[in-house]
C-alpha cells in the first residue's frame, strides 16, 4: 500500500526552479572562477560582436558566451577545432534552461604552463628589486637622439617612425634591428640594447614590437633581456604588444607603453603643443619686454630730470644770468659812483673857483709882488722906493712903495 509523505513536497514553476538553480551557481565561488579546457565547435560571431561557441571533449560539451567587450581584447579569433583554455564563470541561462560558461579569457592550450613560468620568473626578478619604482629614471624632456630596438620588417617600426616624424621631426632616430620572436630573439635584443649604449649617445631607447600570443612575446620575458634593460644607463621605454599584453620587460623598463605607437608618443613632445607653447612664451616675452621698456623709459625720464638738475649747463645758465645781473648792478653802481664823483668834482671845482686868486681879485682884491717875484704879505717886506707889481683881475699895475707917513703925490 502506497503511503503518503508526511510533508507535501514543494511546488515549483519552471522559472522559479531555474532561478533557484542559478542562485546555486552564483553562490558557489569555485564556479565563478574556473578554467575549462576543450575543443571549440559551433563558433559564431553575430553582428552584436558577442562570441558564441561550444567547448567539447570526448564525452561532454559546454555552451559558452564571450561578450563583445572581452572579445575585443583577443589577439586572434578562435576557429572550430582549436584546442583552447577558457576562463570565466558558470551560470544558468534562464530563457533556455541551460547552464553555460561566460568566458572572459581565451588562450591556446599550453599557455597555462607559459603563464606559470612567467609568474615564477617575475617573482625571482621582483625579489631582486629589478622592478622597484625607486630605480625608474625620468625620461628626457627634449630627446635629441632616440634609439629604437625592434624588427626591421615589422609594422611597429613603420608606426613608430611615422609617429616620431609627425610629433617631433627634429629628433634623430638610430635603429638597432633585431629579431623580436623566436629562439634568436633574446640574444638579438640584448645585443641591440648594448650596441645603442656603446655606439651612440642616445637620450632614450624604445623597445618595441607589435602584438601577438604569449608565445610570440616570450622573448620579452627572457631573463637576459630583463637584466639588459635594467643595466642600461639610458632610460628604456617598453612598447610591446597591445594594451592587455604584459611582459617582464614592461615591469623592468623605466616606462611601459600600451602599444609601440604609444611608446613613440610618450618619448617625444608633440610639435603642435610645442608650437603653442612657443607662441605663448613669445607673447609672454613681448609682454615682459614691454613692461621692462616702460620701466626703463620711466627710469630714464626720472634720471634725465635728476641729471638736468645737476647738469653744469644749468649752472652755466644760472651763472650767466647771475653775471648779467651783477654786470647790470655793476654798471648801475659805476654810473652812480661816477655821478657822485662828478657831483663831488663839481663841488670841489666850485670851492676851488671860490678860492682862486682871480676870483678874489674880481672881488676887488689885488696881489702885490716885489720885483723878485715874492708876494708881499707884510709891510715889513717892502721898503720905500721898492718897485712893486700889483695884480688885479684884468691885469697888473706897476707901483713904487712910499713911506706910510709920506703923503702921496
Amino acid at each position: 500500500m502506497l503511503q503518503l509523505p508526511l510533508f507535501e513536497p514543494a511546488h515549483w514553476t519552471v522559472s522559479e526552479l531555474t532561478r533557484y538553480i542559478r542562485s546555486l551557481f552564483e553562490e558557489d565561488a569555485q564556479l565563478q572562477d574556473v578554467w575549462v579546457q576543450g575543443e571549440i565547435s559551433n563558433f559564431s560571431r553575430p553582428s552584436s560582436g558577442h562570441l558564441y561557441f561550444t567547448l567539447k571533449d570526448s564525452s561532454s560539451s559546454l555552451r559558452c558566451v564571450m561578450w563583445r567587450s572581452q572579445a575585443a581584447r583577443l589577439q586572434v579569433l578562435p576557429r572550430d577545432g582549436d584546442a583552447v583554455e577558457a576562463h570565466g564563470s558558470l551560470n544558468v541561462y534562464e530563457a533556455g534552461g541551460q547552464y553555460q560558461l561566460y568566458a572572459d579569457v581565451l588562450r591556446p592550450v599550453g599557455q597555462g604552463a607559459l603563464y606559470a613560468e612567467f609568474l615564477r620568473r617575475k617573482a625571482i626578478l621582483e625579489a631582486e628589486g629589478l622592478f622597484d619604482p625607486e630605480r625608474k629614471r625620468l625620461l628626457p624632456r627634449w630627446p635629441q637622439i632616440i634609439g629604437l630596438v625592434t624588427s626591421p620588417t615589422g609594422a611597429a617600426l613603420r608606426d613608430i617612425l611615422n609617429t616620431l616624424r609627425r610629433r617631433y621631426p627634429i629628433a634623430r632616430v638610430v635603429i638597432a634591428p633585431t629579431p623580436v620572436q623566436g629562439d634568436e630573439a633574446p640574444a638579438g635584443i640584448v645585443q641591440a640594447l648594448q650596441s645603442l649604449v656603446v655606439r651612440t649617445q642616445a637620450d632614450v631607447i624604445l623597445l618595441a614590437r607589435g602584438g601577438g600570443s604569449i608565445e610570440d612575446l616570450w622573448a620579452f620575458n627572457d631573463e637576459r633581456v630583463v637584466r639588459a634593460i635594467a643595466a642600461s644607463p639610458i632610460p628604456v621605454i617598453c612598447g610591446v604588444g597591445h594594451e592587455t599584453d604584459f611582459t617582464l620587460a614592461d615591469f623592468v623598463a623605466d616606462l611601459r607603453a600600451p602599444t609601440p605607437t604609444a611608446a613613440a608618443e610618450l618619448t617625444t613632445p608633440n610639435r603642435t603643443d610645442l608650437l603653442a607653447g612657443l607662441g605663448e612664451l613669445q607673447n609672454q616675452l613681448h609682454r615682459n619686454l614691454r613692461a621692462i621698456l616702460s620701466d626703463r623709459r620711466w627710469e630714464l625720464s626720472h634720471t634725465r630730470s635728476q641729471l638736468g638738475a645737476l647738469s653744469p649747463q644749468g649752472r652755466v645758465r644760472s651763472d650767466r644770468q647771475r653775471i648779467d645781473s651783477l654786470a647790470l648792478r655793476s654798471n648801475r653802481a659805476a654810473l652812480h659812483n661816477l655821478q657822485m664823483q662828478r657831483a663831488y668834482t663839481n663841488s670841489l671845482g666850485q670851492r676851488l673857483a671860490a678860492l682862486h686868486p682871480l676870483a678874489v681879485l674880481q672881488r676887488g682884491y689885488a696881489v702885490v709882488t716885489r720885483s723878485d717875484g715874492q708876494v708881499v704879505r707884510k709891510t715889513a717886506q717892502v721898503q720905500p722906493g721898492d718897485l712893486l707889481r700889483v695884480q688885479v683881475s684884468d691885469g697888473h699895475i706897476g707901483a713904487r712903495a712910499i713911506h706910510p707917513n709920506q703923503d702921496q703925490p
